[in-house]
């Protein structure tokens, strides 16, 4: 069968650990999102986000049954979302949101993950400041929806900006972390079509590296995205410029 064969084979691989990854994600947050919340998605607006994301991404049914009866379970471990700051290579801050039950072997991961690549773990706080916490919506394109008015509509919500994706024509929302909520609440009762939402940290400012450096940060950036128990890696790094 040949090259390119391997070549398709690889790339099925690839894509079904990405799958596995977001699944095992996804799960994480459905099951935390519970416990902290409830099982009932009409009272609880982020178990509510989460189940739209997992349908977007085409997770089994019986996935997401688990993540909820995992919450209500006794027996079951308890997951908490932990962030874990440092620095790599560079000086680049990073801070890492973890989804784990059991701290003392995420955090001693992450240590040795940073210090093999040339950083070194902060303590809790130390970094948070170098970022702001970010809610960012996508909502499916609508030709009814005119960006400018909808923009100041939603600034009494605690939104700061709103643009089109210019692939997609998708409606992309953002405002501060702790408006998710309002937002969301506002998008719903206009009907409008929430496809997607992720919580970020955005820099304040962005750092420059070198390219050896760079190279070192990806690799540290692909091992920690090899463990389950981390969610999204976070850097103030800045982008290279094609």
């Amino acid at each position: 069968m040949g090259r390119a064969f391997e070549y398709r084979k690889a790339r099925i691989f690839a894509r079904n650990a990405r799958l596995s990854k977001t699944f095992t994600r996804i799960s994480k947050e459905i099951t935390i999102s519970v416990k902290a919340s409830g099982p009932d998605p009409s009272v609880n607006s982020r178990l509510r986000m989460l189940l739209q994301k997992a349908k977007a991404e085409c997770m089994p049914k019986d996935s997401v049954d688990r993540a909820i009866k995992k919450a209500t379970d006794k027996d079951a471990a308890d997951i908490k979302e932990i962030i874990y700051e440092g620095y790599g290579p560079g000086g680049v801050a990073i801070l890492v949101v973890a989804a784990t039950d059991n701290n003392t072997r995420t955090v001693s991961n992450v240590r040795s993950y940073l210090t093999k690549h040339g950083g070194t773990l902060g303590t809790s706080g130390s970094l948070s400041f170098l970022f702001e916490h970010k809610c960012v919506f996508k909502v499916a394109a609508n030709d009814s929806v005119n960006l400018e008015d909808l923009e100041l509509e939603l600034i009494d919500f605690g939104v700061e900006e709103v643009y089109q994706d210019e692939e997609t024509g998708d409606i992309i929302i953002e405002g501060a972390f702790e408006s998710n909520s309002k937002i969301q609440s506002y998008l719903e009762e206009n009907k409008l079509e929430i496809k997607d939402v992720e919580f970020i940290y955005q820099p304040n400012d962005y750092k420059e590296i070198t390219p050896e450096q760079r190279e070192t940060l990806n690799k540290l950036l692909d091992k920690m995205d090899e463990d389950d128990d981390v969610s999204i890696v976070f850097t103030n790094v800045k982008e290279e410029e094609e």
